[in-house]
């Protein structure tokens, strides 16, 4: 019979529709947009098939417009479904939503059904169609199901298998007509249990949701005799199931409007929360005098790190004068894992670690990468027992290398009610603070260079004065030996004493004028320099240190060396920095050589037309990359050592001194530095 009360609860839905048009077109939320449609074809539905006064269409009047309308219905409710368990599996290339394999044979059941057959069901092997397709959407409930989502598998099988198994008994007891009334029902059964499930709040939208779409799954009932023999009865369930659909509807637009409060308080609570991140950051004393002092503070800054941000774990790995990553600090790691995570990253290679294309981005458009450890692993190796062999790595860039990374790794999981992935606003302050770190810590090494500097320009001043107080008591001795020396009745052993006390003195005179002329004060002119005078004092002061370390010191200049228009005194830190990183090298060279192989160095001066050639040759191991071998802590031997910034510096002076610097090896073993020089 005609009921009016559909008419306002038709009107009450169709004009909540807008509702979720406007959510969905504020927030761009696919899941609005789903349940916009369910409803909008719910309303269809209730026009085309409710009896609402004038507009009584029996069912069977019209075939088309009954089988439109359970489409529908089928459709809607299966797009509830979909827009809380949107799992989706792989056939070929293409990914498909459990939604559809599951909607198609209901769809057809229902075209069949109401458009083909009418409403009557067919006689014979004809009838068969109907369950069969009732089984293939129960195959594809239970595939979908079983798949891990938003329900357990377990929760998830069970309840496809009980309410396939009731469809079935719905079919073999009331018709064919009744088993789509029934799916219908169960997805809105369903929906309600889900929308508990992934929600997992006490809120005003969630209790009309899940109170909506219960009632609006009892419409079932209507087919059972003890409301079929009372027409008052069912006025009253008809008139509660289409209350349901209002209910449903003010409930899921008050859970959209509570998803983004929701969203609102985690985006100003991870505001915030970067914000207190970037002040702890900011308040790390990172200013060190030398670079040990800044490595030893790896353990408060991981400390920091883990306490600040969203990861439980974090290492700092640094790299080392010998051209080696090792680990300085670690937070959040029990001790086992630091142990082994230290021995793995010590087999870390300099070379393209972490650079771009290295390793997979943790995010797009982030610095981090998602390392994997299995490269540096050896067999049996802890980590692979410990199941720490991935990890994030925010990488201190350096200049030609990465000089460090901090690693991050157990990622906490926030609060809430919804899933919070890692976001590039969880690593920009991270990534900030090792930049800053990296910046500190060249900015160290660079006050390390200036302060050793310093310290040679003392010790030259130091040296000038030492000279000016030794001159005037040496000239005193030279003079009275050499008076001694001329005297008469001087017996042999007496004139041997004197000759030793000359050759000493005027040996000492002679280092006395190197200091001098080392001591000078630096002009900002330049001068003509005699090559052979400046190497000659070079050896003198550093023979000493060669016969020390047990290096064969061969020196070796051309005569007539044409002289050369520079600063003395930078020219002359150019050398030594070259010969300490010649004796640095050869005192490496027993790693791999014979303990029998003479270890040398060589110090030539020849004259190439108009340019003075300084080579410096040592017996060491070979530059690693001799283009790159005034780079500033780039590995320069293939044994892994770095020049720091000493090569560096040189090249700077040459460079500034209109000459040029550059790299060789020699074969089997060796290699030199070779600076050319503009003469005079």
């Amino acid at each position: 019979m005609p009921d009016p009360y559909q008419v306002p609860a038709l009107i009450l839905t169709a004009l909540l529709l807008p509702a979720f048009g406007y959510l969905y077109l504020r927030f761009r939320d696919t899941r609005t947009l789903l349940w916009f449609l369910g409803f909008l074809l719910a309303i269809v539905r209730m026009v085309l098939i409710y009896r609402l006064g004038p507009w009584h269409l029996s069912p069977g009047s019209i075939p088309g417009l009954d089988a439109l309308g359970e489409t529908s219905i089928q459709i809607g409710s299966a797009l509830f479904l979909a827009s809380l368990s949107p799992l989706r599996f792989r056939l070929g290339r293409f990914r498909i939503l459990y939604v559809v394999p599951y909607t198609i044979p209901l769809v057809a059941y229902a075209i069949l059904y109401y458009g083909v057959f009418h409403g009557v069901a067919p006689a014979g092997p004809q009838s068969l169609v109907f369950p069969a397709l009732g089984a293939a959407a129960l195959v594809a409930g239970c595939l979908w199901g079983a798949t891990r989502g938003s329900l357990p598998v377990g929760l998830g099988v069970g309840c496809v298998i009980v309410l396939g198994s009731l469809g079935f008994w719905t079919w073999s007891a009331m018709g064919s007509g009744w088993p789509l009334t029934f799916v219908e029902c169960a997805n809105h059964l369903m929906t309600a249990l889900l929308l508990m499930y992934v929600f997992r709040r006490l809120s005003p939208g969630m209790f009309l949701s899940v109170l909506g779409f219960s009632a609006w799954s009892l419409s079932i009932l209507e087919g059972l005799p003890w409301a079929a023999n009372h027409p008052a009865l069912a006025i009253d369930l008809v008139r509660i199931v289409v209350m349901g659909k209002v209910i449903a509807a003010v409930g899921m637009i008050l859970v959209s409007l509570e998803d983004q409060l929701a969203i609102n308080e985690v985006s100003q609570e991870r505001e915030r929360r970067a914000r207190r991140e970037l002040e702890a950051y900011a308040n790390l004393n990172l200013s060190r005098r030398r670079v040990e002092d800044f490595d030893r503070q790896g353990p408060e800054i991981c400390r920091t790190v883990v306490e600040n941000s969203r990861f439980a774990q974090a290492a700092l790995l640094l790299l080392d004068s010998s051209a080696r990553y090792r680990l300085t600090g670690a937070a959040g790691l029990d001790a086992a894992t630091v142990k082994a995570l230290s021995v793995a990253v010590g087999r870390i290679l300099v070379a393209e670690f972490l650079t771009p294309g290295s390793a997979p981005p943790a995010i797009e458009q982030s610095q981090t990468f998602l390392l994997d450890l299995d490269p540096w692993l050896s067999p049996g190796d802890d980590l692979k027992r410990l199941r720490f062999t991935s990890v994030l790595a925010v990488p201190m860039n350096g200049r030609s290398a990465t000089d460090g990374a901090l690693l991050l790794a157990g990622m906490r999981v926030s609060s809430g009610s919804f899933q919070d992935p890692l976001r590039s606003d969880d690593l920009l302050p991270i990534e900030m603070l090792a930049a800053r770190m990296q910046a500190v810590r060249s900015q160290t090494m660079m006050l390390e260079k200036l302060i050793d500097s310093e310290k040679f320009a003392g010790l030259g001043q130091l040296a000038g004065n030492v000279t000016q107080q030794l001159n005037n008591p040496l000239t005193v001795i030279l003079g009275y030996a050499s008076l001694l020396e001329e005297a008469k009745g001087i017996t042999p052993q007496e004139r041997r004493g004197l000759e030793a006390i000359l050759s000493e003195a005027r040996r000492m005179r002679s280092t006395l004028e190197s200091l001098s002329r080392i001591s000078r004060t630096q002009t900002s002119q330049l001068d003509a320099v005699s090559v052979a005078e400046l190497l000659a004092d070079m050896e003198q002061l550093n023979r000493t240190e060669f016969l020390h370390r047990s290096i064969e010191f061969r020196v070796s200049i051309a005569p007539d060396l044409p002289r050369v228009q520079c600063q003395p005194q930078q020219l002359r830190q150019a050398v030594l920095h070259c010969l300490q990183f010649a004796m640095e090298a050869v005192g490496n060279q027993g790693a791999d050589s014979s303990p029998a192989e003479t270890r040398t160095v060589r110090l030539e001066a020849t004259a190439e037309g108009s340019r003075v050639q300084i080579l410096i040759a040592h017996s060491g191991p070979g530059f690693l990359h001799p283009d790159r071998a005034f780079d500033p802590f780039v590995p320069t031997q293939a044994a892994g050592e770095t020049a720091g910034l000493g090569l560096s510096l040189c090249a700077t002076i040459l460079r500034g001194h209109n000459g040029r610097v550059s790299a060789v090896n020699f074969e089997p073993r060796g290699a030199a530095i070779i600076l050319e020089l503009q003469a005079a």
